[in-house]
C-alpha cells in the first residue's frame, strides 16, 4: 500500500505539471513505466486508491477555460509493449472473426481536439480534457488554417484530430521569436491552444490531422477507409494510412516508418492499429478506458529526462566555445547516452538549465544527443558559470551575441587538430585513412600546424611516429597525394570558413569557378546568391580578406593542391530546378541521388512548397508526398529521374 500511495502521489504531480502547468517534469517514457508498474499493482492487490490516476483518461481541465462536456466519451488508445504483444492482439481478432483487415497510422504526438460543425460551418473546438468534460478552445482552433471553417457536409458533424506544428514552423517560430523559443513540438502545440491569448496561437502556425468521425447526424460508415474518404471529402486534413489482412505486414511497415520517421516534418511517437470494419468495432466494444478494437505501438524513446552532472567546454575548428553536457547514462534511441549538447552559452540561458538539474534529453536517429531544456531543478542545483578563458590556450574569450570564440587561431592546439581533421574528411580533401587521433599525433610529433603542412610530410617522418608501420604510413602518403586535385566546392568547404557547409560551398562554385575570385565580393553580390544571407556572405568576405587565410590557400597550391574548374564537372540539365526527396529509393541512396541532382545544376530542399520544382518519391513515402499532391507539386519516380538527366 506504501508503494502504490507513493507512485500516486508522484504521478498525480506529474501529470499536474504536465497537464496544468505545461511544465513537465519528466518524459513520457518514465510516465508510463510509473504508470504500468502501478496499474499492475493494483491487479495484483485488488486494490485502487480514491486519487489513483487509473480512475482517468487523459487530461485535467484548467480552471481559466470554459468547460465542455462532450456528446461522446473520448477514449484513450491501449498500447503494445513489444511487436509479439502486438502481433497477439492482432491474431486474437482474427481468430474471432475471419474476414477483417486492419488500418495502421501515424500515432500523432501533439494535442488532441476535437471540432464541432453544424449546418457546414465550423462552430466550436476543445480539448479531449478528463474524456467526458474538455476546455473551450474555438478562439485558438480557429487560428489553424488546416481546420476548414466551412464544409460540404450540412449535418452536425464531431471530429477528432490532433494539434500539431511541423518540424519546419518550430525552426521558424524559434529563429524569429529567440526570446520565446520552444523545447519541442509538443509542447509547442499544448501551449499555444492553452494560450488565452488567440494572437499568441496565430504566431506559432499550428496544424491539425483529423482521424476520426465521433458523430455524424444521419451517416454511417461501413469502415475507416469510407471514414477518411469522407473526411478528405469534406477538406479535413488527414494522414496517410494503409490496410492489411495479416499481423506479418503491419510489423513489418511499422519497422519502414521506425526506420523513416526522421524525414517526417511533424512528431509521431509510433504507429496505431485499427479494425477496419465499423460494424465489428461495437462488437468487440470497449473497457473502461480503452476500445478494444485499436491498439497502439510506440517506438523505441527518444526524448527522456536525466541528471545534468557536469558541463564541459570544448573548441571547435572556427574557435567557437561549445558546452558538452555529461549526463547520467540513459538508454536512449537504441543507444546509452551519456553526453549531450547544449550549443551555446545563449542556448543554456535560454534553457534554463543547472548542474546537477534534471533534463530533458533527445536522441533522433543519426542526430547528436541534445538537451531540451530543463525539467526540474533540484535542491543541490547550481548554475552553470560562463568560462572567461580558452579550456585549450587559455587565451581570453570573445563574444558574439549568444556565443564565444578563442582568437587564437594559430596557437590553440584544439582549434588546428579539428581544422586539419575537417580538412582531411571524407567531404572535402578526402583523405582516406585520416583520424582526429592521426591529426593529434601530427601536431605533438612532427609539428604540423596548419593543413598546408600534410602536403609536406614525408614517408621517413610517418613511420617514426607510434603505431605507424610500414604500410600504415605508406597508404597515408599515398592519400594525401591523391587528395592533391580537388574540386573548389570541396576545397571551399575543407577551408572551415565559418558558417560555410557543404551546400553553400557547391552554391557558390555555380558562379565563381576561381578560389581568387572571393577575393574581390562584397557582401552584396554575394548575398544575391540563392540561400546565402548576409551573415554567410560577411563570413565569406571576412575569410578571404584576412591575409593569414590568403597565405594558407597560396602555401596549398604552392605544396602541390590543385583546384579543377567547377564549370568544367556541372552539366545544366537541371538548372534552376529545386526537388525535394523522399522515401526510399530503390537503386541509390538519397545522398547519391542529391549528387546528381547537383552536378546536373539543380539544388535539393528539405520541404515542400508551391517553389519545388518536383518531389522524387521512393517507396514508403511520408508527409512530403501528401503536400506535394495537395500543392499540385509534380512528383516524379527514379525512373523519371534518370531519364531527366540521361543515365
Amino acid at each position: 500500500m506504501e508503494e502504490m500511495q507513493k507512485l500516486v502521489d508522484m504521478l498525480n504531480k506529474y501529470a499536474y505539471a504536465y497537464y496544468v502547468l505545461d511544465k513537465p517534469l519528466i518524459s513520457d517514457v518514465e510516465y508510463d513505466r510509473l504508470y504500468d508498474k502501478l496499474v499492475s499493482l493494483e491487479k495484483e492487490t485488488g486494490i485502487v486508491l480514491p486519487n489513483s490516476p487509473t480512475h482517468r483518461v487523459g487530461d485535467t481541465v484548467l480552471k481559466n477555460f470554459k468547460k465542455v462536456t462532450h456528446k461522446m466519451r473520448l477514449y484513450s488508445l491501449d498500447k503494445c509493449q513489444t511487436k509479439l504483444d502486438l502481433s497477439n492482439w492482432i491474431n486474437d481478432i482474427k481468430d474471432k472473426e475471419k474476414n477483417v483487415d486492419f488500418t495502421l497510422e501515424y500515432k500523432f504526438d501533439g494535442l488532441t481536439i476535437v471540432c464541432t460543425y453544424k449546418n457546414g460551418y465550423f462552430v466550436s473546438a476543445a480539448t479531449r480534457g478528463n474524456g467526458t468534460v474538455g476546455e473551450d478552445v474555438t478562439a485558438q482552433v480557429k487560428t489553424i488554417q488546416s481546420v476548414p471553417l466551412q464544409i460540404g457536409f450540412k449535418g452536425e458533424l464531431i471530429v477528432q484530430g490532433e494539434g500539431m506544428i511541423t518540424f519546419e514552423n518550430l525552426k521558424k517560430f524559434n529563429q524569429k521569436y529567440p526570446d520565446e523559443a520552444l523545447k519541442n513540438a509538443r509542447n509547442a502545440v499544448s501551449g499555444a491552444i492553452r494560450n488565452l491569448d488567440a494572437k499568441q496561437t496565430a504566431k506559432r502556425n499550428l496544424d491539425w490531422f483529423c482521424y476520426n468521425v465521433l458523430y455524424a447526424e444521419n451517416k454511417k460508415f461501413n469502415t475507416q477507409v469510407e471514414m477518411f474518404e469522407f473526411l478528405k471529402q469534406n477538406n479535413f486534413k488527414t494522414s496517410q494510412f494503409k490496410v492489411f489482412d495479416n499481423a506479418e505486414d503491419i510489423l513489418n511497415e511499422i519497422d519502414n516508418v521506425d526506420k523513416t520517421k526522421s524525414s517526417l516534418d511533424i512528431l509521431i511517437d509510433g504507429m496505431v492499429v485499427k479494425l477496419n470494419q465499423i460494424a465489428l468495432r461495437e462488437d468487440f466494444g470497449y473497457t473502461s478506458k480503452f476500445p478494444k478494437w485499436a491498439m497502439a505501438y510506440k517506438f523505441e524513446a527518444q526524448e527522456l529526462s536525466t541528471i545534468l552532472k557536469n558541463v564541459v567546454w570544448q573548441v571547435g575548428r572556427t574557435g567557437k566555445i561549445t558546452p558538452i553536457a555529461e549526463i547520467e547514462p540513459v538508454e536512449l534511441a537504441g543507444a546509452t547516452v551519456n553526453r549531450a549538447t547544449l550549443n551555446n552559452y545563449g542556448d543554456i540561458l535560454r534553457k534554463k538549465v543547472e548542474i546537477g538539474s534534471r533534463v530533458f534529453v533527445r536522441r533522433s536517429n543519426e542526430v547528436i544527443p541534445e538537451i531540451m531544456g530543463l525539467a526540474e531543478k533540484l535542491e543541490n542545483s547550481k548554475k552553470i558559470k560562463k568560462p572567461e578563458f580558452c579550456p585549450c590556450c587559455h587565451t581570453k574569450l570573445i563574444e558574439i551575441g549568444a556565443l564565444l570564440f578563442c582568437p587564437n587561431k594559430k596557437g590553440c592546439k584544439d582549434q588546428i587538430v579539428d581544422k586539419i581533421t575537417h580538412f582531411a574528411s571524407r567531404d572535402a580533401m578526402n583523405i582516406e585513412g585520416f583520424s582526429d587521433a592521426t591529426a593529434q599525433l601530427l601536431y605533438d610529433n612532427l609539428n604540423v600546424r596548419d593543413v598546408a603542412d600534410l602536403y609536406s610530410l614525408t614517408y621517413e617522418q610517418l613511420v617514426c611516429l607510434p603505431s605507424f608501420k610500414d604500410k600504415k604510413a605508406q597508404n597515408l602518403i599515398d592519400s594525401i597525394k591523391n587528395s592533391r586535385n580537388c574540386n573548389l566546392a570541396n576545397f571551399i568547404y575543407a577551408l572551415s570558413i565559418p558558417n560555410v557547409g557543404k551546400k553553400t560551398a557547391k552554391d557558390l562554385t555555380k558562379f565563381y569557378n576561381n578560389i581568387f575570385d572571393f577575393k574581390t565580393l562584397t557582401v552584396n553580390e554575394l548575398s544575391k546568391i540563392r540561400d546565402i544571407g548576409e551573415i554567410v556572405a560577411q563570413s565569406i568576405v571576412d575569410y578571404f580578406n584576412d591575409e593569414d587565410n590568403m597565405m594558407l590557400i597560396n602555401k596549398l597550391l604552392k605544396n602541390g593542391v590543385v583546384i579543377e574548374n567547377a564549370s568544367s564537372n556541372v552539366s545544366k540539365l537541371l538548372d534552376g530546378l529545386t526537388f525535394v526527396l523522399t522515401g526510399t529509393l530503390e537503386t541509390m541512396t538519397r545522398n547519391e541521388a542529391t549528387k546528381l541532382i547537383e552536378d546536373n545544376g539543380g539544388q535539393t530542399s528539405s520541404s515542400v512548397s508551391k517553389k519545388t520544382s518536383f518531389v522524387l518519391a521512393g517507396h514508403d513515402a511520408g508527409s512530403k508526398l501528401a503536400k506535394a499532391q495537395s500543392l499540385g507539386v509534380k512528383i516524379i519516380n527514379e525512373q523519371e529521374f534518370k531519364k531527366m538527366i540521361k543515365i
